[in-house]
């Protein structure tokens, strides 16, 4: 049992566990899980090696609340400030773990599905980024069918249709599921002749719901084009597979947006923004939302996104730890 699960290893992810750590929570209590393989991902990936990570953001000025700091930098003095924070914190961090799902239990624990395992604790914190994409295919998708073509489950409402998911990771099991639930003939299409990339939970469950005959699973399956015909007709390459019409598709092929995500949390949404209370908790008790996230339309800068961690801490430690926050 943690008393903190920190999901993202940024700027605000390791803040968070820095803030943690000052407050006297023991190391072997909190957890970071990051989905790639390093921290600061976004950092690594964006910023150009001679670009200035500058410490706040379109000239909006702010002063550092918490325990950590930064002054404009390059990128690679950016990073080698938050290795030693790391590395001074003793910091446990689990990389290429993907989360696919959060559950909160009666007793107010929450559970962190990941692709590696399950993890129990009292409190979570949500730290990544604004810059993921779902994946797109490489098939066009005709503009008259935009509005039956989506890219997840929660974008439009989608009850008591024929529907075809594709994809065969945990998202692709987990959208079945939800599909089933809400009365869907539900369809998977995969490209290989079984499943290698879903955990054994999901995978499980997919199984038993074919055997159930409540999802129809085509393997060794590689959409050509899909074609209007007064809905989603999908043509595969195989030509043993007849060609077949749907109400609905999802596109379930990696990637995703953190909208998505957080509402399928059960998150709620004012337009596109989450709904933030005091300290940066969501609707949901428990669960905090720092960074990217909880700066809004403005958009974050890297004190920012101290300062989030800092007051969410200060916040987790007076309602859920009893801890109070160091000065």
């Amino acid at each position: 049992m943690y008393d903190l699960v920190i999901i993202g290893a940024g700027p605000a992810g390791i803040a968070v566990a820095a803030e943690a750590i000052k407050s006297g929570i023991s190391q072997d209590k909190i957890l970071i899980l990051e989905k790639s393989s390093e921290h600061s991902a976004s950092i690594r990936r964006f910023y150009p090696e001679k670009k200035l990570v500058t410490a706040n953001y379109k000239g909006n000025e702010s002063s550092c609340l918490g325990t950590l700091c930064i002054e404009d930098s390059s990128k690679q003095e950016t990073l080698n400030y938050l290795d030693e924070v790391i590395e001074k914190n003793g910091l446990c961090i689990k990389f290429n773990e993907e989360i696919y799902g959060i559950e909160k239990l009666p007793d107010g624990v929450f559970i962190i599905k990941s692709s590696n395992g399950h993890y129990h604790t009292k409190t979570c914190t949500i730290a990544i980024g604004i810059l993921g994409r779902p994946n797109r295919p490489s098939y066009k998708i005709p503009p008259s069918l935009r509005d039956k073509i989506s890219f997840d489950i929660t974008s439009t409402p989608i009850k008591n249709k024929k529907v075809l998911v594709v994809g065969g990771g945990d998202s692709a099991s987990e959208y079945c599921q939800n599909l089933v639930e809400a009365g869907n003939d539900v369809s998977l299409s995969y490209r290989k002749e079984s499943f290698a990339r879903m955990n054994k939970l999901n995978l499980q469950i997919i199984q038993d719901l074919e055997h159930a005959g409540k999802v129809k699973i085509i393997y060794n399956s590689n959409i050509e084009k899909i074609v209007d015909m007064e809905g989603p007709f999908v043509i595969f390459c195989e030509s043993f597979i007849p060609g077949q019409k749907y109400d609905h598709i999802v596109l379930a092929l990696g990637g995703s947006t953190p909208k998505n995500f957080l509402k399928l949390l059960g998150i709620e949404f004012n337009g596109n923004l989450p709904v933030i209370k005091k300290g940066h908790e969501t609707n949901v008790p428990g669960l905090f939302l720092v960074g990217d996230l909880a700066s809004g339309k403005a958009g974050g800068s890297i004190i920012s996104a101290f300062n989030t961690a800092h007051q969410a801490m200060k916040h987790i430690y007076d309602q859920y730890l009893d801890t109070p926050l160091s000065p």
